[in-house]
């Protein structure tokens, strides 16, 4: 049906470029200097149409052939049988542990990537940029200022954390001391460790006083993001006044207010133990 509606298109095509040759043998004759514009533009329009015809039947007439589909050959078939799939996998690997393999690549891949310590530090302090902090029982070893009288040393376990919070926070040491002498090994202390070069802390920031409510008075006149103490009178003291405080404790108190935080030590806090 189609290829008969083909044939009466090309010879009705035929026909029409037979009449368009008739008319331009009946125009050649007439002289250029009497074509006027009309006549002009319909030999020009006769030239156009029958370069368009010359197109059309240039082009084939024939379908398109459609390649027959390839059949796979069946086991029982005579003859030479081409194997449908191409072995990918190598001699000795079965294609499970080959799947198993590429996953493994692609959850590799895909791995969220471990935050750095800095980030994190950043996140848990809720990007706050002044924080104070006890030394006794979060920063060195000695869980009393009493014991700062015999020695003091810092905590290495915390030293890294300690620095990073140097790096973007305003920080502030603070403790109470009975004599100088404490207040001078506690200086001592902090410089051995690096504290005071490797860290953006200088000496003026590490404050002394002789009662917890110096400590206190210490907080709320530097107003900070974040206190960090291990006294739970003090962190009491302060919940109303401080946007947040963390509560160094080895035993998990009850939590007093909602913008109270509390951990085993300042470095288990920030997820590094």
């Amino acid at each position: 049906m189609a290829e008969s509606s083909k044939e009466e298109l090309v010879q009705l095509i035929k026909r029409f470029g037979a009449y368009l040759t008739v008319k331009i043998s009946n125009l050649l004759p007439i002289s250029l200097q009497n074509l006027n514009s009309r006549s002009f533009g319909a030999i020009a329009g006769l030239a156009v149409a029958i370069v368009f015809t010359w197109r059309l039947l240039r082009s084939p007439s024939q379908p398109q052939r459609r390649q027959p589909k390839r059949q796979a050959g069946t086991p029982g078939s005579s003859g030479v049988s081409t194997p449908s799939n191409v072995n990918l996998v190598p001699p000795g690997v079965s294609p499970s542990l080959e799947d198993s393999r590429a996953q493994n690549v692609v959850d590799e891949f895909f791995q969220p990537v471990k935050p750095t310590l800095g980030q994190i530090v950043r996140q848990k302090l809720s990007e706050g940029r002044k924080v104070t902090c006890r030394l006794v029982g979060v920063i060195l070893e000695e869980s009393s200022p009493e014991e700062i009288q015999k020695q003091a040393t810092v905590r290495s376990s915390v030293l890294e954390v300690l620095l990073e919070i140097t790096k973007f926070c305003d920080l502030y040491l603070m403790e109470r001391v009975v004599d100088d002498e404490s207040e001078r090994k506690v200086l001592q202390a902090l410089e051995d460790a690096g504290v005071f070069t490797s860290g953006g802390l200088v000496k003026d920031k590490v404050l002394f006083c002789s009662t917890e409510n110096g400590r206190t008075s210490f907080v709320r006149q530097l107003e900070p993001d974040w206190h960090i103490d291990s006294n739970p009178e003090i962190v009491t003291q302060l919940a109303r006044f401080i946007k947040y405080q963390l509560h160094i404790s080895p035993t998990r108190p009850e939590r007093t207010a909602p913008n109270v935080f509390s951990a085993p030590s300042l470095e288990q806090f920030f997820g590094c133990v």
